[in-house]
């Protein structure tokens, strides 16, 4: 039965729990005791909007199962630029590949095309939607800080309006017990409203602030983002808070010597290059937490998940 990754939403804990574990039996493998696994597969790249972490991760994590990859990283490269339909895009390269990455500026775009395709679909960023498998890696990399992800306390930072990353966090912490949630933002990116409501009936808690040193001083985590200037209609809006949260070493000289500093990356300006030395940086290893967990998702996809 074809299965696909599309929103975080499609997901319960123990969906959730058995990734976390997967990667982690992932990890413990060496690259050559697992490089056959997906040997003679081909997975195809559909990314439509620009991407490094994702794209590269995805393909690396094929490569070391012993898979070949293929893919679009330009509009202006496919055929979308003579005016095919995205529907009629997804139609083709099924026949070509076993399983699609798809990364589109328009929201719900991986729903259609696993509505459309017989093979499997995962949402690699779907407009200001979700990100499914960005937050698959982020509870892997808490996991593995922590050894735990109920009841931490989470500063989430900067643009929560725009974010799919954000917006697949909250849904997936939700899911945990105790976890206290701090929503640090300019009035303009606050989290939207359907997402706090959803908290109701979970021991998940919201609270709203303006303030990062506020937020630095009881957090555990403090997950930072990037103000996404190509979400905003207006430009002239994202001038107003691009520059609204900064976090640098000297903030980080009174927080909990456990925190742990996360970020999706790309980063502009929001987290100053002297954080990289301090023991509160984690997004590097945030971002080789990717191909892991990309990993065990293809394995599960494609039904290997028993093979390790």
């Amino acid at each position: 039965m074809k299965k696909d990754l599309i929103s975080i939403d499609d997901l319960d804990l123990e969906d959730v729990l058995a990734y976390l574990d997967l990667a982690a039996k992932v990890e413990a493998i060496a690259d050559a005791d697992k490089s056959g696994l997906l040997a003679g597969k081909l997975l195809a790249t559909l990314f439509f909007e620009p991407s490094t972490r994702t794209r590269l991760s995805f393909e690396s994590a094929m490569a070391r199962l012993g898979g070949r990859v293929v893919g679009v990283s330009e509009t202006a490269t496919s055929s979308t630029a003579k005016g095919e339909t995205f529907s009629d895009t997804i139609r083709t390269v099924e026949q070509y590949a076993d399983i699609i990455a798809v990364r589109h500026p328009r929201e719900g775009t991986a729903r259609l095309a696993a509505e459309i395709a017989a093979v499997p679909i995962i949402n690699g960023g779907d407009g200001a939607n979700q990100h499914p498998t960005q937050t698959l890696l982020d509870l892997y990399t808490l996991r593995k800080f922590f050894g735990k992800i109920a009841g931490l306390k989470i500063a989430l930072v900067g643009d929560l309006k725009y974010s799919r990353t954000i917006h697949s966090l909250c849904r997936a912490l939700l899911l945990f017990e105790g976890v206290q949630i701090a929503l640090v933002s300019p009035e303009s990116l606050r989290l939207p409203a359907y997402l706090t409501k959803a908290a109701a009936g979970t021991t998940t808690t919201f609270r709203e602030t303006d303030s990062l040193p506020d937020a630095l001083r009881e957090a555990d985590v403090v997950y930072m983002t990037r103000i996404q200037k190509e979400r905003f209609p207006d430009v002239v809006d994202y001038e107003k808070v691009k520059n609204a949260y900064v976090l640098d070493a000297k903030m980080l000289e009174d927080a909990p010597k456990h925190l742990k500093v996360l970020h999706p990356l790309p980063r502009v300006n929001e987290i100053s290059p002297d954080v990289d030395a301090t023991p509160h940086a984690g997004y590097f290893q945030q971002a080789r937490n990717g191909v892991i967990m990309r990993q065990a998702i293809f394995l599960d996809l494609m039904g290997k998940a028993n093979a390790i």
